[in-house]
């Protein structure tokens, strides 16, 4: 390439084309010199290298006419190979632009990728000089982007956000009603039957895995088994390629556009905890080799080493201004440029990680909430990692929404029959807010749930005591021990029909509960048809039928039960209150806002290990208007005995009777049906929900 480089300018990082050329900038504050890397089309030769010419700061850059979109390109940085400092630099190894929107080719070739030769005594102190770019994707300069429009956005009520989390490729995989070529790709996430099914369940919310651009680990590609889940990323622009349809890239954008035309919000799972580079004997793919010393968080006094809070080998140094750049410059281009609505940022206790330990108000939080685009999306932190104080629940600040692993423990561990499980779950029931009333957060800060892609799905809490991760290849040793499942006398399938009536109605006690507690509740995809992993409760590298949700043998009777607590959930706004309740007495009537019963209408006797039935009458809470204040109460009785019970119903104020809304002892459970006796028999292992109604109706 004969035409000179120009200088350029350091104000927007990656590579950026004006429509006569492409201005290319990156970040490396301990280079000593980088050389950008032009590659034939087919992306297998390697055409020129000329090096950045100015340096401003610790940004490289240069400007070169002539180049145009669909350019493929990367990066070779110069600099110290001195793992003991914390460099790792080798320009043997071609790396990718950490800013680039698009990929062209495949990693391959694992023992090339490193920086260090694998089979050397010296082990990562030596230095690999096998050129890496035969075997690593390129970077892809692209045209000029224009923003998704704002105004097509949908914007659920708070109160009534109802989350799907799915897998983007495996929702789809084994759908019979979707074509075959859109299948497993973006495009066929938001196909007529997709958004149909969605619409159905009264999903406001659907949350995709990652989808950010991310690497096979090597010790999986070893077993013949692809990272599936895709917690490994690389390109933090770059929506992965493995998922995308006939339209390409495109069709990410046109999926979250189909979605907001049915009214529903795309919010990404994202990973900037780490990356897919792994610890010091991990390959050498782009961060590593451009500044290894600024990208991550080094052992102090041992920099060879990475602080592994993560438990993936490496972690981010989010503190550093250039990395918490490339963070929100990457949220940024999401919202603005691919449409979606909002993050769930995974193992977010990092992302707060101050020299102090986790900080709420640290300097990534504080940049996000200031943030004139980023906040105004929906944000959600799953609040632990594995470093030392990891365990943050409840600590995020008030912006945030916020798994709450708790809710799930304890909901399963109450219909297992645990001792003292009833005391936590009145707790759940209502918000948590033991761990989120503070600051003024709203009780919809808890996100509830009781399976996510990490753990049993909801047919094999009911199928599996025992985890069968065989198939993972780590023999059976991954995974959660702590399940809190119920196989009701055996493990797996059964033909028994006693055993399926328990497995049914357990599942509908789960998920009743799940739609009648204070918070936000989240769905598994899956879940709602009865979709089971084989009792894998870690299907992170089953890209296959395990990993997959099965549609062939999809459960109509638990779609339309889902369909139905979703209905019932939005029809009575006590069920869904923005402020937590504490059983403060209304100005309106005297009433508390909320009342424990037992079943003999009597106070509850909380120092019962064994409490095992309770009864709770929701009212509405000061907010609610008061010509809605009688109509809006509940009550809401939970029988986990397995005998039949009788409770006294509390005496309905004059003029109203108590309707029944939900039995989950049948498949049919929304009989909606007047209630004129004081008393009402509880059948055992169920959920019932009164409803107060005007007297004349029937």
């Amino acid at each position: 390439m004969n035409t000179p480089m120009l200088p350029g300018t350091p104000s927007r990082l990656g590579a950026h084309f004006d429509g006569e050329g492409t201005n290319f900038a990156l970040f490396s504050a301990n280079a000593q010199k980088v050389e950008l890397c032009f590659f034939s089309s087919d992306g297998q030769s390697e055409t020129s290298r000329l090096l950045l010419p100015e340096r401003s700061g610790p940004v490289w850059h240069g400007y070169l006419p002539g180049i145009r979109p669909g350019t493929l390109y990367g990066y070779r940085v110069h600099g110290p190979y001195d793992p003991d400092r914390g460099h790792r630099f080798n320009p043997n190894k071609l790396l990718l632009d950490p800013y680039t929107r698009e990929m062209r080719g495949k990693y391959r070739s694992y023992g090339d990728l490193l920086g260090f030769i694998n089979s050397d005594p010296k082990g990562d102190l030596s230095f690999n000089t096998r050129d890496s770019a035969p075997f690593v994707p390129k970077s892809l300069v692209t045209a000029p982007e224009t923003h998704a429009p704002s105004s097509e956005r949908p914007v659920p009520r708070s109160d009534e956000v109802l989350i799907y989390e799915a897998h983007a490729k495996g929702l789809t995989m084994e759908h019979p009603a979707i074509p075959e070529s859109l299948r497993g790709t973006y495009e066929g996430l938001a196909s007529d039957p997709m958004l149909e099914h969605l619409q159905k369940l009264g999903i406001t919310t659907i949350e995709l895995l990652p989808v950010h651009a991310f690497v096979d680990d090597g010790f999986l590609v070893e077993k013949g088994l692809k990272n599936y889940w895709g917690y490994n990323s690389i390109g933090f622009f770059v929506p992965e390629p493995r998922y995308f349809g006939p339209a390409g890239r495109a069709g990410f954008r046109a999926m979250v556009q189909r979605f907001h035309t049915a009214g529903i919000e795309v919010i990404l799972d994202v990973v900037y905890n780490h990356t897919a580079e792994g610890d010091h004997l991990g390959p050498t793919l782009s961060f590593r080799g451009i500044d290894n010393a600024s990208y991550y968080r080094l052992v102090q006094g041992q920099q060879r080493y990475y602080v592994n809070d993560t438990g993936t080998g490496n972690t981010l140094n989010v503190s550093h201004p250039y990395v918490m750049r490339l963070i929100l410059d990457s949220l940024r281009y999401w919202v603005e440029v691919m449409g979606v609505d909002g993050f769930r940022f995974d193992l977010a206790t990092t992302l707060g990680r101050e020299d102090h330990g986790f900080d709420p108000n640290g300097g990534f939080f504080d940049a996000l909430r200031q943030d004139p685009i980023l906040a105004t999306v929906r944000l959600i932190a799953e609040p632990w990692d594995i470093g030392p104080g990891g365990y943050q629940l409840g600590q995020f600040p008030p912006e945030f929404g916020e798994w709450n692993d708790r809710f799930r423990d304890t909901t399963r561990r109450y219909w297992r029959g645990d001792d003292h499980s009833a005391q936590e779950l009145a707790a759940c029931v209502l918000g948590s807010a033991g761990y989120f009333d503070r600051g003024g957060r709203p009780a919809g800060s808890s996100v509830n749930l009781v399976t996510a892609h990490d753990g049993f799905t909801l047919a094999d809490v009911t199928r599996y005591a025992h985890r069968h991760n065989l198939d993972n290849g780590e023999d059976g040793r991954d995974g959660h021990n702590a399940n809190y499942s119920d196989n009701f006398g055996i493990e797996g399938d059964s033909d028994n029909p006693v055993v399926q009536a328990n497995r049914s109605r357990r599942q509908r006690n789960l998920l009743a509960t799940l739609f009648l507690s204070q918070g936000t509740p989240m769905l598994l995809a899956g879940d709602e048809i009865g979709n089971s992993q084989n009792g894998n409760n870690n299907a992170y590298c089953q890209d296959n039928t395990i990993g997959w949700v099965n549609w062939q043998h999809r459960d109509e009777s638990l779609v339309e039960f889902v369909s139905g607590l979703s209905r019932l959930r939005k029809a009575h706004s006590s069920l869904r209150q923005s402020r937590f309740l504490h059983g403060a007495v209304r100005e309106s009537d005297g009433m508390p806002d909320v009342e424990w019963l037992d079943f003999n209408g009597r106070s509850l006797d909380w120092r019962d290990p064994g409490l095992s039935t309770f009864g709770l009458i929701l009212r509405g809470s000061g907010e609610c208007a008061p010509e809605r204040q009688v109509q809006d109460t509940l009550l809401l009785l939970f029988n986990r005995d397995a005998d039949d019970l009788p409770a006294i119903l509390p005496v309905p104020p004059g003029g109203y009777a108590w309707r029944l809304e939900l039995d989950t002892s049948a498949e049919m459970s929304f009989p909606a049906r007047r209630i004129d006796s004081g008393n009402m028999n509880i059948q055992g292992q169920s959920v019932v929900v009164l409803a107060l109604s005007a007297d004349e109706v029937s």
